[in-house]
């Protein structure tokens, strides 16, 4: 817990498999963003699995993880055709019927904008779930007026890196939109996230979520240690 004038933080945690699920609720991290082909950068999971998530989240009667699904439907790009908006479509009614506490979703243009129109359409079909904007934002032109974008859709939060490879590369862009977001959007800071960086992130950034996958951590130590490891040091 917090002591007085201190943040809380909040950790999600990054995962496509059953045992990344056990691991973030073994460590005591808020959220996992579900998902398979991390190789990739992500694709929507199965709905086997968003099932199981969402049923293992809900077994522990003082903790509560939430399940929040990727909905991509291949990797490269985020620009969609029509069969594609369909296909996310499709995904999103099945996260909620499995039991999804949010989904992650994000559309870009050709010309490197948010695309507002699929993006307003998938974010409408997803609620009253929660709904995170993707690193969709970090191949957008104009960092600033793409978040305009965002906090017009009414989007619950943000995933970005600040448009740079990694969150720390990225921190003045993150400042920027934290202080633009007006408690609006909440921003949540995430790639290259670990032990050595998460402090300095939240720090220069003043964001209150931290996103991470825990996949750069010693390999011998056990996934759920590794996630806790990051977020003590973020504390």
């Amino acid at each position: 817990m917090s002591g007085p004038g201190e943040v809380t933080l909040r950790y999600e945690v990054c995962v496509e498999t059953a045992e990344g699920v056990r691991a973030a609720l073994t460590a005591g991290a808020d959220r996992v963003e579900l998902c398979a082909n991390l190789a990739v950068g992500g694709t929507t999971p199965s709905a086997g699995l968003i099932g199981w998530a969402a049923g293992a989240a809900r077994g522990r009667p003082r903790y509560r993880l939430r399940v929040h699904v990727l909905v991509r439907p291949r990797g490269g790009d985020f620009v969609y055709d029509d069969d594609e908006a369909d296909v996310m479509a499709r995904d999103i009614r099945a996260a909620k019927a499995a039991g999804a506490d949010g989904v992650v979703i994000g559309a870009l243009t050709p010309d490197a904008t948010v695309d507002m129109a699929l993006s307003a359409r998938l974010i409408a079909l997803a609620r009253p779930l929660s709904v995170t904007f993707h690193r969709a934002f970090d191949d957008t032109a104009d960092p600033v007026a793409a978040f305009g974008d965002v906090l017009a859709l009414g989007a619950d939060r943000l995933l970005t890196s600040g448009g740079a490879a990694t969150a720390i590369e990225g921190a003045e862009v993150i400042r920027e939109l934290v202080a633009r977001s007006g408690g609006k959007t909440e921003v949540l800071a995430g790639s290259g996230v670990t032990e050595r960086t998460a402090a300095e992130i939240v720090r220069r950034t003043g964001v209150r979520e931290l996103h991470f996958s825990a996949r750069a951590a010693a390999v011998d130590v056990p996934f759920a240690e590794r996630v806790a490891r990051i977020m003590a040091a973020a504390r």
